[in-house]
């Protein structure tokens, strides 16, 4: 799907995160003790470097300009998303669980598909229908 170009960038740091949640989910896998820790690392780098970032810059601009045109139920449920991974991100630096680490790659993957199906899709047309700006 070709995306607005102010999107691309946040478009593309979606792949990063998909990439998180399949190595978590396969480190899991394992079945090791060790793989709790390596999994949690694994979450630890990757909300440090990529998501944190990420979600910064959703917050900065985009989330702000949808919900001046009237849409807060998209900009709540992105909230509510980027505050409960921070906080199972939080939860598995200081105790890795399984059931914890799982929850985070399901979380981070469906809300990469809500942000690409429904977040940047709304922004797009927002960006194509100049009137709805004046609503």
């Amino acid at each position: 799907m070709k995306r607005s170009p102010a999107l691309v960038p946040l478009s593309r740091e979606h792949h990063t995160a998909l990439s998180l949640a399949r190595r978590v989910e396969k480190t899991l896998g394992g079945g090791a003790p060790q793989d709790l820790q390596d999994a949690a690392a694994l979450v630890a780098a990757g909300f440090a470097a990529d998501l944190a970032p990420h979600f910064a810059e959703e917050e900065r601009w985009l989330l702000p300009t949808l919900s001046a045109a009237g849409e807060q139920l998209l900009v709540d449920r992105t909230l509510a998303d980027h505050r409960r991974l921070g906080v199972l991100a939080q939860e598995i630096e200081k105790t890795p669980d399984a059931a914890r680490l799982q929850e985070f790659a399901l979380l981070l993957r469906d809300h990469v598909r809500f942000e690409e199906r429904e977040l940047f899709a709304t922004f797009e047309d927002l960006q194509s229908d100049p009137k709805a700006w004046f609503l």
